[in-house]
């Protein structure tokens, strides 16, 4: 197993009080709650949603100087809302995703802590729902593991990435952000021709309708990979 580096990732993470009510309290109640139960699925969702796309944002468009605490700040947003939702796969692997990408731009040593939640974050999930959030979950996993140094520094290591990406293909094999970050691992493992032939799959691949600026941004890569130095 090579050594890692996180400073090289390319990544491109109600209480209730018990009280005597009448029946007709307790009936009102009951009703005010079904009524109130979508407006707050609703707002949770939609404070994912404009979580994402600050995050698709600040990695596809902002400048190099300004990501570091713009993603901070998302991480401690993120983190609340975890709180709140700790059974909800979607928003711990948006924790996870959003750690990430805060570790990598932190880089060097400060950053395996953050690593550390990312992965913990994202081990949760999937603990929640094996699917990953269709895969996504898995492919965050494969990068952290690839690019974190080994022990005893930290818990990179190169079969367990290999494992979390061979995961993510079973579940989305047309992925561009699956055969983008399997194609960059591969490469660094020396496969030179594996690494091609996914990097090609992520070029052909299918932008995702909720991420299609980031998943843009990884066909570029991936076409970049294929093209002569």
């Amino acid at each position: 197993m090579r050594t890692h580096s996180l400073t090289s990732t390319s990544l491109s993470r109600v209480s209730f009080s018990r009280l005597p009510l009448s029946r007709s309290f307790i009936a009102a109640a009951i009703a005010t709650t079904l009524a109130l139960s979508p407006l707050t699925a609703t707002a949770f969702e939609g404070e994912l949603f404009s979580l994402k796309n600050r995050w698709e944002h600040t990695v596809t468009d902002m400048p190099a100087n300004e990501r570091e605490s713009t993603l901070k700040a998302l991480a401690g947003e993120v983190e609340q809302l975890a709180d709140q939702h700790s059974d909800e796969a979607d928003v711990l692997v948006w924790q996870g995703v959003i750690l990430a990408s805060y570790a990598r731009e932190r880089g060097g040593l400060g950053a395996l802590g953050t690593a550390g939640d990312a992965r913990d974050a994202l081990e949760k999930a999937i603990e929640i729902d094996p699917q990953g959030l269709n895969g996504s979950a898995y492919v965050t996993l494969g990068a952290l593991y690839d690019r974190a140094p080994g022990r005893p520094l930290g818990f990179g290591n190169s079969d367990t990435a290999e494992r979390m990406f061979q995961r993510a293909l079973e579940i989305r094999p047309d992925g561009i952000d699956v055969n983008y970050y399997y194609a960059a691992f591969l490469k660094e493992e020396g496969n030179e021709q594996a690494a091609r032939e996914h990097a090609q799959r992520a070029v052909n691949g299918t932008a995702r309708d909720n991420r299609q600026v980031s998943d843009e941004a990884l066909r570029r890569d991936a076409q970049a990979m294929l093209t002569p130095q």
